[in-house]
């Protein structure tokens, strides 16, 4: 596993971002970890952050693409700091884009924040975390209906490698679907490996218990080979 990997998950669990307990993701299943990209919430954990994403990024779809999309709301911060660190580290002008949840009517009109999409744009879209692929399902209409548009790739942080609607992982089933390449700065499975019976500031954070749970969960929702 590289290092920037090995560096984001123990980042992951300094900034109480990835969390092992009793949790309910977005897609109603109950699950023994779960990632909130909320708990990044300073400047230094931002910067940071958007830097790992960069590299997430130029390792699979290079700098090729126009805009960088951030649902709201989580998003929004996430396209921020990518693009910057785009910028400073790549040299890169990637413009950021968010949509509002409510259309504005007055001053800066539309459902848009950041740079407008225009015809023959190339559209990267970033997320937090994708569990059964709902979230992809309300983005990608907001974009193409902005115009002759190409959705081009998906980036999560986490990929939770486990089925989305089908039998399929969720992130296979958004390929499949809407023709999307897809990545993520780590899988759950280098989360385990990393973390797994290994002491970190004191603390084995994936203890046979929790591993247990975790291997349940995957009994449960893992792909179906």
């Amino acid at each position: 596993m590289e290092a920037y990997k090995q560096e984001f998950i123990e980042f992951m669990v300094d900034c109480q971002v990835l969390k092992f307990g009793d949790f309910v993701t977005k897609s109603g299943r109950n699950t023994p970890f779960f990632v909130n990209t909320g708990f990044y919430r300073t400047g230094a954990q931002l910067r940071k952050l958007g830097e790992y994403y960069a590299r997430a990024i130029a390792d699979k779809f290079g700098f090729d693409f126009d805009v960088l999309f951030g649902p709201a709301y989580k998003g929004i911060p996430l396209t921020v700091a990518a693009t910057m660190a785009i910028s400073e580290f790549y040299g890169k002008d990637i413009r950021y884009c968010s949509n509002r949840k409510e259309v504005k009517d007055h001053g800066d009109k539309g459902i848009l924040l950041g740079s407008p999409i225009t015809d023959g744009d190339k559209v990267v879209i970033i997320e937090d975390v994708t569990t059964a692929g709902t979230s992809i399902a309300e983005t990608l209409p907001i974009i193409r209906a902005q115009g002759d548009v190409s959705p081009i790739g998906l980036v999560v942080s986490v990929d939770r490698m486990e089925r989305g609607q089908g039998e399929k992982s969720a992130l296979k089933e958004i390929e499949e679907k809407y023709g999307l390449a897809t990545t993520a700065i780590v899988t759950m499975e280098e989360v385990v490996e990393h973390l797994y019976n290994k002491e970190y500031k004191g603390n084995v954070i994936i203890d046979d218990k929790m591993k247990a749970a975790i291997d349940a969960y995957y009994e449960k929702y893992g792909v179906k080979e």
